[in-house]
C-alpha cells in the first residue's frame, strides 16, 4: 500500500477530496468574511470586492469548493480576476467556518439547494458560476435546475460519474462506507498534522513541490483546526455518502442528465495527473454539456485552481469574452 492510501480496504465508489489550501493564509488580501444565515444553515461567505474601476461594475461570480475544502480552496483564483468579476466564495455546511446543517443532510442536493437559496435571498443571479470536484457536482445540478441564475458555468474537475474510477481514488471511497470515518480516525490517531497535509497535497496536487514551505506550514495549521472541530469525521462522511448517493441516482436526477440541461456556457477544467477524476472524463463532459470548451493542463492534479490559477484564469477571461461577444451580436439591433 502505498502511503498516499488510507489503510482501509479497498472497495468503494470514488469520492474527490480537497485539501487545505497551503496558497492563503486565513484572509487573502483584500478579503473579507461575513456570514449569512440562511433556512435550516448558515454559511461563512469569503468576498473579494473588484479592482477599483472607470467603468461598470462588473458581474457576480460565486465559487464553491470540494469536499474537504473551505472557500479558502478559491483564494488565488479569486485573486488573479478580481479585475473581471465581483467574486464571493462560500463555505459549505459543515465546511471551513460554516457550521453543519441543521437537518444533517450532505447530499449534493441539499448543497445545491443552499447554493440556490444563498442566491435567491442575496438577490445575486445571475452569476458566473464555479465548482471544483464536489462543488462540481453541486453547481452542475445548480445550473440545471435554475438556468435563470447561472451566467456561466466552470468547473475544475467536477465529481460526475465515473463508471471505471482510478484506483487511486478508491480508498477516499471508504469514507462512504459507515463506520468507515470513525475507524480511518482511530487507525490514523497518531498521524501528525504534517503528514496528514503531506498525504493529502500528495493525493490532490499533481506536483505537490509547487507548495512553498510557508503555504505547507499554512495547510498544517488549517489541519489542525479541522481536526478539533467535534463534527469533522461525522460531517466527512455524510458528504462522502451524498456523492456517491448522487451517483447512484438516474433518471432525470442522474447527473449526467443534468449536465445535459444546463443552457450556460461550461468551461471544463482537467488535470492529467488527477488522482481523483480521470481526465479522460472530459470527453464525456464535453459532449454532455451543450455549449462547453475544455482546458487541459498537463501535469496539473485535483485542484487546478489552487495548483495552476494563472491559466485557469486565462481560460476564463476567454470563456468571459467570448460570452460578451455572443450576447453583443444577439442583442436586438437599435434604431
Amino acid at each position: 500500500m502505498s502511503e498516499t492510501e488510507s489503510p482501509v480496504a479497498l472497495g468503494a465508489p470514488a469520492v474527490p477530496v480537497v485539501p487545505p489550501t497551503p496558497l492563503s493564509p486565513q484572509l487573502g488580501a483584500g478579503e473579507r468574511v461575513r456570514t449569512v444565515t440562511l433556512p435550516g444553515a448558515t454559511l461563512a461567505v469569503r468576498s473579494r470586492p473588484p479592482a477599483a474601476s472607470d467603468g461598470p461594475a462588473p458581474p457576480p461570480a460565486l465559487f464553491v469548493h470540494g469536499l474537504g475544502g473551505s472557500s479558502r480552496n478559491w483564494t488565488p483564483l479569486m485573486a488573479r480576476l478580481a479585475d473581471v468579476v465581483d467574486g464571493e466564495a462560500l463555505d459549505l455546511p459543515g465546511f471551513g467556518d460554516s457550521p453543519p446543517p441543521d437537518d444533517g443532510d450532505h447530499s449534493v442536493t441539499a448543497c445545491a439547494r443552499v447554493v440556490i437559496c444563498y442566491l435567491d435571498t442575496e438577490g445575486r443571479g445571475p452569476v458566473h458560476l464555479f465548482g471544483n470536484s464536489l462543488g462540481g457536482a453541486v453547481v452542475t445540478r445548480v445550473a440545471a435546475v435554475r438556468p435563470d441564475l447561472v451566467r456561466t458555468l466552470t468547473l475544475v474537475s467536477p465529481a460526475l460519474p465515473e463508471l471505471r474510477p482510478q484506483r487511486t481514488a478508491l480508498p477516499t471511497g471508504m469514507l462512504a462506507v459507515p463506520g468507515a470515518a470513525a475507524l480511518f480516525a482511530r487507525l490514523t490517531k497518531d498521524w501528525t498534522p504534517e503528514r496528514r497535509t503531506r498525504e493529502l497535497l500528495a493525493l490532490c496536487y499533481g506536483d505537490p513541490g509547487r507548495v512553498t514551505p510557508e503555504g505547507f506550514a499554512l495547510a498544517v495549521e488549517e489541519y489542525e483546526r479541522r481536526l478539533e472541530l467535534p463534527y469533522f469525521w461525522d460531517v466527512m462522511a455524510r458528504s462522502a455518502r451524498g456523492v456517491v448517493d448522487a451517483y447512484t441516482l438516474g433518471g432525470q436526477h442522474s447527473l449526467w442528465r443534468q449536465a445535459e440541461r444546463v443552457l450556460a456556457p461550461t468551461l471544463l477544467v482537467y488535470g492529467t495527473r488527477d488522482q481523483l477524476v480521470s481526465y479522460r472524463m472530459a470527453r464525456r463532459a464535453s459532449g454532455a454539456f451543450r455549449d462547453s470548451r475544455l482546458l487541459t493542463l498537463l501535469g496539473t492534479g485535483h485542484v487546478a485552481m489552487m495548483e495552476d490559477p494563472d491559466a485557469v484564469a486565462r481560460a476564463f477571461r476567454e470563456l468571459l469574452a467570448d460570452t460578451v461577444t455572443t450576447s453583443e451580436r444577439s442583442a436586438t439591433p437599435r434604431g
